[in-house]
């Protein structure tokens, strides 16, 4: 990076260099350190409280002056419900068992020396994230609580919110002993810096991007460091042919309606041949407000919908639109949804198990649902408390990521005086 001015240069040294000393201090932490530090964190937010919400009304109008879309701005929203839950989920964060030295495996190698697989935190984390300021506290509580440093970098449109909650929660790790720096957050917005990060390979261990299909494909292009995708949530329900007519209309209006903005929210919707006659037209009732794209098949049976085009079926949305495919039984429901979806989440609606079966076996994605909202790919639904991402990998952790995923793990080997022959 010799374009990179000095003054991004020296931000970005900076941030390395304070990250790596506290991520070891962070590492060897007793648990109930780095528990009373989250509370600490908690507390330090629940007084800042007040000024935090003027920073998040602050970028919430410049949204809305830029002409942000309603569930863009929807996600940035901080009111005192969405700051109180965020509270609420770093404390939950706290009260999980550490996963911080646990056990996962014991067995003696050559010679009868004893082996244990160990846990051990991942380092420094990088996280370049989007649009919802609440990151911010998810990511540092979960990094933090599992022994790891962290760097953070929001978007412009959450600027003054995540720098809010970001000084508020260092101020309290500080107060309870733990290094302030074990979360840090970018100050900068010019993307240089960000691609500056990214080849520092001797400072940070792993990379989490959060937010649009552009920024995964920017960081993975340029990163250095191992990158954990959260991709695109180009998410889907079918339904087959033995559904629950009402039941499925209830999961596809959960799944669409209830929280469009996010990324396991649907944005296609399959239906069995055998059952759209009679199963469409009851679809817009059961979603109000949404732009219906469908199928040539589909079209006739929707009035008020438009004719989907081929880009629609791998379309993120975000927004209240949905596409509408009808398929001729559960073999090209799979088929279509391996393809075009992008292996977050998916659902299938049936009162057939060997159906369900062979869609949960066969549709490659983190999370497969039977007969349930494709909403509950969340870290806090999981029980997680939270969450650092949806991994759409295959390696190294997938689904939402908590705590366990932010381990890796070393080998611990004990002998008597054993020497390899």
């Amino acid at each position: 990076m010799s374009d990179l001015p000095a003054d991004l240069r020296a931000h970005a040294d900076q941030l390395c260099r304070q990250a790596r000393p506290a991520a070891r201090l962070v590492a060897v932490a007793p648990d109930a350190l780095r528990q009373r530090a989250l509370l600490a964190a908690a507390d330090e937010l629940a007084r800042r409280g007040d000024a935090i919400r003027a920073a998040n009304v602050r970028d919430l109008d410049q949204a809305r002056a830029d002409g942000l879309a309603p569930a863009m701005v929807d996600r940035l929203r901080l009111d005192g419900t969405r700051l109180d839950a965020v509270i609420a989920d770093l404390r939950a964060v706290a009260a999980l068992p550490d996963p911080v030295g646990r056990v996962l495996e014991t067995f003696a190698i050559a010679k009868g020396v004893r082996a244990e697989k160990v846990a051990v935190p991942i380092g420094v984390v990088a996280c370049i994230f989007e649009s919802r300021p609440n990151v911010t506290v998810d990511v540092a509580a979960l990094c933090l609580r599992s022994g790891n440093a962290c760097i953070l970098r929001g978007g412009k449109e959450a600027v003054h919110s995540n720098r809010a909650l970001a000084e508020g929660f260092r101020a309290g790790i500080a107060a309870a002993g733990l290094p302030a720096d074990a979360v840090q957050l970018v100050q900068d917005q010019d993307r240089r810096l960000v691609e500056a990060l990214l080849v520092r390979e001797d400072a940070i261990d792993l990379v989490i991007p959060r937010g649009g299909e552009g920024l995964i494909r920017a960081v993975v292009a340029v990163s250095k460091v191992p990158v954990v995708k959260h991709d695109k949530g180009v998410c889907s329900v079918y339904v087959h042919a033995a559904a629950d007519p009402a039941m499925a209309l209830a999961i596809i209006a959960n799944a669409k309606v209830q929280r469009p903005g996010v990324c396991n929210a649907i944005e296609n919707m399959l239906v069995d041949a055998a059952i759209a006659p009679s199963f469409l037209p009851r679809l817009p009732a059961a979603l109000p407000g949404v732009e219906l794209r469908a199928c040539a098949r589909a079209l006739p049976l929707l009035p008020g919908a438009v004719a989907a085009v081929e880009a629609d079926w791998e379309a993120e949305y975000l927004a209240l639109i949905l596409a509408v495919k009808v398929v001729d039984g559960l073999d090209e429901a799979i088929r279509f949804t391996n393809r075009h979806g992008s292996h977050h989440s998916d659902a299938i609606v049936s009162a057939d198990p060997a159906a369900a079966a062979r869609y949960l076996a066969e549709v490659d994605s983190a999370c497969v649902y039977h007969n349930a909202s494709t909403r509950f790919t969340d870290g806090g639904q999981f029980g997680f408390g939270a969450e650092v991402g949806i991994s759409t990998n295959r390696i190294h952790a997938r689904g939402p990521m908590g705590l366990r995923e932010l381990c890796t793990y070393k080998f611990v080997c004990r002998g008597e005086g054993q020497v390899r022959g």
